[in-house]
């Protein structure tokens, strides 16, 4: 058995603006900061996009890995 587990790869999203679907449909879109193995992620500038107008920001967040259902990147990513 490996004796290390190798966490998500998401270094070509990073400062990127992503749509996250998380727990109960929410989607939040903010741009990515970082990153863990367990897939927890820091967004920048992010928005609740089901809030109201004037009433969605909440800047910088943290989001637990488990409780994200979906990423889905608003820019071109360029592949290496």
């Amino acid at each position: 058995a490996p004796t290390h587990v190798k966490g998500p790869d998401l270094k070509r999203f990073m400062d990127k603006r992503l749509r996250l679907t998380i727990n109960g449909n929410r989607k939040v879109v903010g741009t990515l900061r970082g990153y863990d193995a367990f897939l927890n992620v820091v967004l920048e500038e992010a928005e609740d996009e089901r809030g109201t107008e004037g009433d969605n920001y909440i800047g910088q967040i943290v989001i637990r890995g488990n409780s994200i259902s979906q990423f889905e990147t608003l820019e071109r990513i360029h592949k290496k």
